[in-house]
């Protein structure tokens, strides 16, 4: 018996949400983050993006901005990307600066 099998690429996997999804929304399973590319019904099978380039919102104000290359996780309470660790789930690397007035950081998902 094979130890594993191949199945798909893996840039979106299969979700299934108790509620609906709106395109856009971050899903957090565990610590596996992922973005909704298109809208989900309640109960109907949909796929999330674990991969890609994503601008994912951001706090705003005095010592939110993010260098390139930082490692962006995100804060499930808050709904934004954040360079804090603690408590959050990882969701990549920023591919380009984010100031403190910025309202979105621009991401590569790589869990």
């Amino acid at each position: 018996m094979a130890q594993a099998i191949f199945v798909h690429e893996g840039a979106s996997i299969d979700y299934t949400p108790a509620a609906d999804v709106a395109a856009g929304d971050v899903v957090v399973q565990g610590d596996l983050v992922g973005v909704a590319k298109l809208d989900i019904k309640a109960n109907k099978l949909g796929a999330l993006a674990v991969e890609g380039v994503f601008d994912f919102a951001k706090a705003t104000g005095v010592g939110t901005a993010l260098a390139a290359g930082t490692t962006v996780y995100w804060d499930d309470a808050a709904n934004v990307a954040t360079a804090t660790a603690v408590g959050n789930k990882q969701i990549g690397k920023s591919v380009r600066a984010a100031g403190d007035n910025d309202t979105t950081v621009r991401v590569r998902m790589d869990q």
